[in-house]
């Protein structure tokens, strides 16, 4: 009996033997991640549900604190009815939307870099190094000289002239040195130093009195101010009717693109219809952004005519001769990017025509044309924050990703692309950009949580989310309600609506821009 029993004994003692070893490898595991797991339960897991339970609270700090305290109640639904019927938080969203307009030139201009950065931008040897070597030289005797003459002559921003061009003398010869690394590093500098130092920095470069942007603007604006005055008003007002032609042009071209799409069955008819809605916005919007009401009817009739036109395409039907029918959701998001492609166009002839009719005016006034406030006025503190935001972008990790997917595109493409006698245009929208779907689909959805969430840093360094409210955005509307009135339950309300929102994007782009990617 002692005999079958030793074998079971020797198979426990060894089952236990490998316990303990588990036990004690779980324990060292355990030790090693125990500071990220007491980490994320404390400032992530708990806080995330505590925001949770807060949001259907009354949570008020005025209310609730060691002087006056009140009992705490579940109010359910009530913050987020509030919130849905305050208009603060509606123009706030406004607010935060208008700033994501800059995401869509922030990535071409990442791209653009990335392409011009992927290049061999190295002297190179023998005559070609040389040459450049002499090319730089006389950069750089050009510009001291002429920055020397300046100062010696007491011209305004002389110095600065001659600092910008020193920068870019240097930089010049960097990149014949080092080739491309130096360029790379110079670009990612900006987004490097990206914080409240260099919010600060842009606070100072647009000040309205004394800043340096104003400054460089002044002598460019007393220039076009003489031309303008030597110009008859009613020549000048005609930009406003280039303008209008210009966006009949773009109309065209979208209604163009529409029906190749359409008609090669590349599109569906959701997507057509998408696209062309958000292309004749801006002939709507004209009714009320036209100086004159000629030019209002002129926009409307451009609008009109786009959509009947878009209307016949799909009505009419394909012709005989047509082999693809293509699904009503397909190339849903191709529809959605010219679309608001066409948009941003559209809005910006508007734009240029407002101008164009109120230039004699501003330029008949004693001052003549002034450069703007900036930070300190409604119209222009947006744009100021979303140009600051351009320059950080071009040169961020957005330019990286690119730069990592253009490495990765075969050159067997490019090779297949030259002997069928591809352009560089062609070869970028053929070979390149399709290859970089999949990085654009990341930098995209990355890209509009960060919109939604992003600004706070900005608001509250540079403008306070002033003037009146202007550069309040939801984030910075957030700490506002959370942290300055003690609303904490109304801000928690906010925060999960915000999270909501943004869930949802991203499920729109995923369900929409994937399919894209894995095409």
């Amino acid at each position: 009996m002692s005999d079958a029993t030793a074998p079971d004994r020797a198979a426990r003692r060894d089952k236990a033997r490998r316990a303990r070893r588990a036990g004690k490898r779980l324990a060292v595991g355990l030790a090693f991640l125990g500071p990220n797991i007491v980490g994320f339960l404390c400032f992530t897991a708990i806080p995330l549900v505590f925001a949770l339970v807060l949001a259907f609270s009354n949570w008020d700090l005025r209310l609730h604190n060691m002087f006056k305290d009140e009992p705490l109640k579940f109010v359910g639904l009530d913050n987020f009815r509030r919130l849905l019927g305050t208009p603060e938080f509606y123009r706030y969203l406004g607010n935060t939307l208008f700033m994501m307009m800059g995401i869509p030139f922030g990535i071409a201009g990442a791209l653009g870099s990335a392409i011009l950065l992927s290049q061999d931008l190295r002297g190179g040897s023998g005559r070609n190094w040389r040459r450049l070597i002499l090319y730089v030289g006389v950069a750089v005797v050009l510009v001291g000289g002429g920055g020397a003459l300046l100062v010696a002559a007491g011209a305004p921003l002389a110095g600065l002239t001659l600092l910008l061009g020193g920068l870019a003398c240097a930089v010049l010869m960097g990149g014949v040195l080092g080739g491309s690394t130096v360029y790379r590093t110079l670009f990612y500098l900006p987004f490097f130093t990206n914080g409240v130092a260099v919010f600060l920095l842009w606070k100072r470069f647009y000040s309205p009195i004394d800043g340096p942007v104003n400054r460089a603007l002044q002598p460019v604006l007393d220039r076009l101010t003489t031309a303008v005055q030597a110009t008859p008003a009613p020549a000048v007002r005609a930009g406003s009717w280039l303008a209008l032609a210009v966006m009949a042009a773009v109309m065209f071209l979208g209604v163009r693109t529409l029906r190749r799409l359409w008609r090669d069955g590349e599109m569906g008819a959701v997507g057509v219809l998408l696209a062309a809605g958000l292309m004749t916005l801006p002939a709507w919007l004209g009714l009320r952004w036209w100086p004159t009401g000629a030019l209002a009817l002129g926009s409307v009739v451009i609008g009109g005519a786009a959509l009947l036109g878009v209307a016949t395409l799909l009505l009419g039907g394909r012709g005989s001769g047509e082999r693809f029918v293509a699904p009503r959701g397909e190339a849903f998001g191709t529809g959605l990017m010219l679309g608001v492609g066409l948009l941003l166009l559209g809005v910006l002839c508007v734009g240029a025509g407002r101008v164009f009719d109120a230039l004699p005016a501003m330029a008949g006034h004693p001052e003549g044309l002034t450069p703007p406030l900036w930070l300190s006025s409604p119209f222009w503190a947006k744009p100021a924050m979303i140009f600051m935001g351009l320059w950080a972008a071009v040169g961020g990790n957005t330019m990286l990703l690119y730069l990592a997917g253009l490495s990765g595109v075969p050159g067997e493409l490019y090779e297949a692309a030259d002997i069928d006698g591809a352009g560089r245009f062609s070869r970028f929208w053929h070979v390149t950009w399709p290859q970089l779907a999949p990085v654009t689909f990341f930098v995209v959805v990355m890209g509009v949580i960060g919109g939604l969430q992003g600004g706070f840093e900005m608001a509250k360094t540079m403008t306070n989310g002033g003037p009146a409210g202007t550069t309040t955005f939801l984030s910075f509307y957030i700490y506002t309600e959370g942290f300055e009135t003690g609303r904490l339950g109304y801000a928690a309300a906010v925060t999960w609506t915000l999270f909501g929102l943004v869930f949802l994007v991203t499920i729109f782009n995923w369900k929409f821009g994937n399919r894209y990617v894995n095409d």
